[in-house]
């Protein structure tokens, strides 16, 4: 017997909203590596903005990507990650990105 719509609608909205509070805290976990790397790069004085490690980042997604995503669309959800990221390294260590 097949399941109710509403019931199934219900089902995939808490798998959805399960899954944002996994990816939420995924996200804080890797803004607090993102303000280590900010402050090493300012004891190391680096820039923040590394061109070739964004591509990097974007190479490793789209090369470990198995779908339903495209390689554009994970690239422009990584482009506001690192956006995103680079704002916090911003303010956190008072650096200019």
């Amino acid at each position: 017997m097949s399941q109710d719509p509403a019931q199934a609608l219900a089902h995939c909205r808490e798998q959805i909203d399960a899954l944002d509070l996994r990816l939420l805290h995924l996200l804080n976990e890797r803004a607090q590596v993102v303000v280590e790397v900010g402050r090493i790069k300012r004891e190391a004085t680096l820039p923040i903005y590394e061109p070739r490690r964004e591509d990097q980042v974007y190479n490793n997604v789209t090369a470990h990507n198995q779908g339903p995503l495209s390689a554009d669309a994970l690239r422009r959800i990584y482009e506001r990650i690192i956006d995103e990221m680079r704002k916090v390294q911003k303010d956190r260590m008072g650096e200019t990105c």
